[in-house]
């Protein structure tokens, strides 16, 4: 199917690993311009090296996003780089471990700040080149907003309200014809969450243990599955959604987890 998206340049945050590298492949793939903006400077110009060795188009602008000076910065550069933006991946995040009877209330309001405020930075900064062009939207989110985890108070409230974000966004920006929607992962396997795998006593153990109970397969998800409904959730073949949650998690937060398939 062509999603019609080639040419269109389109916002990727955290696109130089993991979902967001996902993401950025399949646009690029499709003919769009994904534009990666983070601060990861070493991991950005890798990822731009490789894609140029494919031959694909991607470009990138830093910025700590936190920053609100360095988000303004960044998104001007995109523009007087290419001209128009015509969508939005909020994707950048980090699951902190800020709990609540270990954490306090400073470093909350950093994991606030971390994973859901340039959510809405963003978002305002392209919101008059959307307008123009009738662009799209697409947050990131996690189960951790669904289904808890523990010890995590900061990306779970963030991520709460990136869904309520969607929705209200959704809502808002009606008379413009700009679609807002959310794709809800539960557990993909990324470096990070290699990572944090790495940090149980038996990695390997651990592993099998989350990914048994993962209704459909019993596999993790991957970047490229998260990325599809990315790319058509921002292309028109999506012309008429707006507002939604997509899980795309195997029927991780809403199908009995006790299911076992060979039952």
């Amino acid at each position: 199917m062509d999603l019609g998206l080639k040419d269109k340049v389109i916002i990727v945050t955290g696109g130089s690993k993991g979902i967001g590298k996902g993401i950025v492949s399949l646009l690029a793939e499709e003919g769009a311009l994904p534009v990666i903006v983070g601060r990861n400077k070493p991991s950005i110009e890798k990822a731009i090296a490789d894609y140029q060795n494919m031959g694909l188009n991607v470009g990138y602008a830093y910025a700590e996003l936190t920053s609100p000076e360095q988000c303004e910065a960044a998104v001007k550069e995109v523009l007087d780089k290419h001209g128009r933006i015509d969508g939005l991946v909020n994707n950048a995040g980090v699951n902190d471990g800020i709990g609540l009877e270990h954490g306090n209330y400073t470093d909350f309001m950093e994991s606030i700040k971390r994973n859901l405020a340039h959510y809405y930075l963003m978002a305002q900064l392209v919101l008059p080149e959307l307008k123009k062009n009738k662009g799209s939207i697409v947050n990131i989110g996690s189960k951790t907003a669904d289904t808890g985890q523990g010890g995590t108070s900061g990306y779970a409230a963030a991520n709460g309200g990136r869904n309520a974000l969607t929705k209200e966004w959704a809502v808002e920006l009606l008379p413009h014809a700009i679609r807002v929607n959310c794709v809800v992962v539960a557990e993909c396997y990324t470096p990070l969450y290699e990572k944090w795998i790495n940090t149980f006593d038996n990695p390997t153990e651990k592993l099998a243990s989350i990914t048994e109970k993962i209704p459909l397969e019993q596999r993790m998800t991957t970047a490229a599955e998260i990325a599809n409904t990315v790319a058509f959730l921002l292309s028109e073949r999506s012309s008429h959604t707006t507002g939604q949650l997509v899980y795309v998690d195997g029927g991780y937060t809403h199908l009995d987890r006790a299911i076992n398939s060979n039952a």
